[in-house]
């Protein structure tokens, strides 16, 4: 006689932590979904907005900001840490279009 007992307080304890937790999970605040860094190809010959996507700045960004994005950057994906060599090659470009110093040579890749 105990057992329908024991399983309608089950289900009314389970019931009442549902609805707390569904009451918690709505109240919370939202919050946008950044990305932090370019999800992509590459073009053939990088383009200054390309750069901007890769470091994650806009196309108008200050040398300063520049160069620091792209220590940014550089530190989590430096070959020696596990990165790609790719990729760091990429990250170098984008900062060289980004502050001008682009001969339109593209990567080593």
């Amino acid at each position: 006689m105990a057992t329908p007992f024991i399983a309608v307080a089950a289900a009314a304890l389970a019931g009442r932590y549902g609805i707390r937790a569904w009451q918690a999970f709505k109240t919370r605040p939202t919050q946008p979904r950044l990305r932090k860094f370019y999800e992509g190809g590459f073009y053939p010959t990088m383009t200054k907005r390309e750069a901007a996507l890769i470091l994650g700045l806009r196309e108008n960004a200050t040398p300063d900001k520049i160069k620091e994005a792209h220590r940014r950057v550089m530190i989590a994906n430096h070959p020696d840490a596990g990165g790609s060599h790719y990729l760091a090659s990429k990250i170098n470009e984008a900062k060289d279009v980004m502050l001008g110093k682009s001969k339109g040579s593209g990567s080593a890749f």
